[in-house]
C-alpha cells in the first residue's frame, strides 16, 4: 500500500513538472516578470545559457499576457485560459518584447525540426548578441545540416564583433568578409563606427569593402533584370501599336485605353472566379483572363475602326484628334462603370514570391511570367506575319497599299483584322500590367508615350525594330533611373529619341525598298 502511494506521488510530481512555465524556479520567474529592463535582460541571458527549452513556455506566457504577479507569487495561466483575476500584469516595453522574442528564437536553435531552426536563424540574423555566444556555440556543435551550419557560423562571427578581445573581433571581421548580404555589411559598418583598435578597424574596412564588391554584382544583375522586365512590358504595349501604326498610319491615341480594357477584363475574370468557383480554382484565373483580355480589347478595337477610324485614313491630324477623343470616352465609361478608384488585381499563388539567386538579387515570379508571355506573344506574332495568309496580306498592304488593292486584296478587311490584332495585343499587355501595377482608369495614360517611343525608335512596321527598341529602352531607362532619377531619366530618353530621329527619321530599322507608301 505504501509503495502504491509512492508511485502515485511520483506520477503527480511528473505531471506537475509537465507544465514548462511551472518548471522554472519561482525566483527566476519573478526576475523575468518585474524590475528594471536591464536586470530582466541580464536574468534572461543568464537563463538562456542553460539552453533549457522549458524557458520558452514562460516567455511565451509573458508575451501573451497570461502572467500575473501577486506579492512574491507568480501565477501563469495555461494557453487558451484567461489569466488570474488577482495580481498585477508584468510591464513589457518594446525593448523587452524584442528581447523575449529573440530569446524564443534562440531557444528554437535547439529544436529538432530543421524548419524551426532555419526560422530562428532568420529572426536572429539582424540581432547578433555577444551575451548569447554560449548558446550559439552549443547550437553550432549540435547542428548537422551544412546550410544551417554556414548560417550559424555567420551569426557567431557577427556576435563576436562585439567581443572584448581585439583579436576575436579581428577574426570575426575576417570571417564576415566572405559574406554577400546587405545585413552583414551594415553590421560591419556599425561596428566600424564604434571600433577604436587600429588593427581591427583595418580588418573591418577590408571586410566591408569585400562584401560591398560582392553586393555590387547582385545590384548589377538586379538592374539588368529590371531593365529586361520593363522592356518586355514596353514590348507588349508597343507590339500592337507597331502593327496598326505601321499598317494604316493611324496615330491611335486610344491605344493606352485598350491596355486599360485588357486590365479590367482580367479583373472581371478574377471577380468571377472568386464569386462562382471554389477557392482552389482561383489560381487558374489567368488561363481564362489572357484570352478574355485579348478578345475584349480586340472587340473594342473593331468598333473603333469600323465606326470612326475607317473614315479618317490618310488624314493623320484628324485621326489623332478623333482617337484622343475616343480615349477620353473610354476612360469616362470605365469611371462610370467601375468607379474612379483603382481596383485590386491579385496575383495567383504560383506568381507570388520569387527566386532568390543572391541575397540582394531576386527574380520575382510575376516578372518572369511577363517576360515569358512577351516572348510567346512575339513568337506568335512573328509566325502569324510570316507563315499565314493573313500575315502575307498585312505585309503586302503595309509595303504598298495601292498595289495590294490592284491585285485584289480587300484592304478594308485587312485593316479591320490588323486593327483587331493590334488591339488584342494591347489587351494582353494590359493583362500583364495588372500583375505588377495598379489597375485604374488612367492606366493607359502612363504607357502610351512609352509605346510610341518604342515604335518610332524601332521603325514603323518593323517587328525586329520594336523588339530591340523595347528591350533597349527598358534597360537604358533603368540605368538612367539609378543614375539620375525617374524624371531626368524620362527626359534623357526623349532627348535620345530626338537625336535618333534627326539622324534616322524612319527609325533604327527602316523598311527597305524602292517605294514605301505612307
Amino acid at each position: 500500500m505504501r509503495a502504491g502511494w509512492r508511485v502515485f506521488l511520483l506520477l503527480l510530481a511528473l505531471l506537475g513538472g509537465a507544465s514548462p512555465a511551472r518548471a522554472l524556479s519561482p525566483a527566476l520567474q519573478l526576475q523575468l516578470a518585474q524590475g528594471e529592463g536591464d536586470a530582466r535582460v541580464a536574468a534572461l541571458n543568464q537563463a538562456l545559457l542553460a539552453g533549457d527549452r522549458r524557458l520558452g513556455a514562460y516567455l511565451q506566457a509573458l508575451l501573451d499576457g497570461r502572467v500575473r504577479i501577486q506579492g512574491d507569487q507568480v501565477r501563469v495561466a495555461a494557453p487558451g485560459e484567461p489569466p488570474a483575476a488577482e495580481g498585477e500584469e508584468p510591464m513589457l516595453n518594446n525593448r523587452l518584447r524584442r528581447e523575449f522574442e529573440s530569446a524564443l528564437a534562440a531557444l528554437d536553435l535547439l529544436a529538432p525540426e530543421p524548419e524551426r531552426r532555419a526560422q530562428a536563424l532568420q529572426v536572429l540574423a539582424d540581432q547578433p548578441d555577444p551575451a548569447r555566444l554560449p548558446l550559439l556555440e552549443r547550437a553550432r556543435a549540435a547542428e548537422t545540416l551544412p546550410a544551417l551550419q554556414q548560417r550559424l557560423d555567420r551569426l557567431l562571427a557577427a556576435a563576436r564583433l562585439s567581443a572584448p578581445e581585439p583579436a576575436q573581433r579581428q577574426r570575426a571581421a575576417q570571417a564576415l568578409a566572405q559574406a554577400a548580404d546587405p545585413g552583414t555589411r551594415a553590421q560591419l559598418l556599425e561596428r566600424l563606427a564604434a571600433e577604436t583598435d587600429p588593427t581591427v578597424r583595418r580588418a573591418l574596412q577590408q571586410a566591408a569593402q569585400a562584401v560591398a564588391e560582392r553586393l555590387a554584382w547582385g545590384e548589377r544583375a538586379q538592374l539588368l533584370f529590371s531593365g529586361l522586365s520593363l522592356g518586355s512590358i514596353l514590348l507588349l504595349a508597343a507590339l500592337g501599336l507597331a502593327i496598326t501604326y505601321g499598317l494604316m498610319g493611324v496615330i491611335n491615341m486610344a491605344h493606352g485605353e485598350l491596355l486599360m480594357i485588357g486590365a479590367y477584363a482580367t479583373w472581371g475574370v478574377q471577380q468571377a472566379f472568386r464569386a462562382w468557383l471554389p477557392p482552389g480554382a482561383f489560381d487558374a484565373y489567368l488561363l481564362l483572363a489572357l484570352p478574355a483580355s485579348f478578345l475584349a480589347a480586340a472587340a473594342v478595337g473593331v468598333l473603333m475602326e469600323r465606326l470612326v477610324i475607317r473614315h479618317l485614313y490618310g488624314r493623320p491630324l484628324e485621326s489623332l484628334l478623333a482617337t484622343w477623343g475616343l480615349s477620353l470616352i473610354l476612360m469616362q465609361t470605365v469611371r462610370s462603370l467601375f468607379g474612379a478608384q483603382n481596383v485590386a488585381v491579385e496575383n495567383p499563388g504560383v506568381l507570388s514570391g520569387g527566386w532568390a539567386l543572391l541575397p540582394n538579387f531576386t527574380l520575382p515570379w510575376n516578372r518572369l511570367a511577363i517576360i515569358g508571355l512577351a516572348a510567346l506573344v512575339l513568337l506568335g506574332v512573328a509566325l502569324l506575319l510570316t507563315r499565314t495568309r493573313l500575315g502575307l496580306l498585312v505585309r503586302g498592304v503595309t509595303q504598298n497599299r495601292r498595289m495590294a488593292a490592284c491585285v485584289g486584296v480587300d484592304t478594308a478587311r485587312v485593316d479591320t483584322l490588323a486593327f483587331a490584332l493590334g488591339s488584342g495585343l494591347a489587351g494582353l499587355a494590359g493583362c500583364a500590367l495588372s500583375q505588377v501595377g495598379n489597375v485604374g482608369p488612367d492606366l493607359g495614360q502612363s504607357t502610351i508615350v512609352d509605346a510610341f517611343m518604342v515604335v518610332v525608335l524601332g521603325g514603323v512596321g518593323q517587328l525586329a525594330g520594336t523588339v530591340y527598341a523595347g528591350l533597349g529602352l527598358g534597360v537604358l531607362a533603368k540605368l538612367l533611373e539609378g543614375w539620375q532619377g525617374a524624371v531626368l531619366a524620362k527626359i534623357g530618353l526623349l532627348l535620345l529619341l530626338i537625336l535618333v530621329i534627326q539622324k534616322r527619321p524612319q527609325g533604327l530599322f527602316a523598311i527597305k525598298g524602292r517605294s514605301v507608301d505612307a
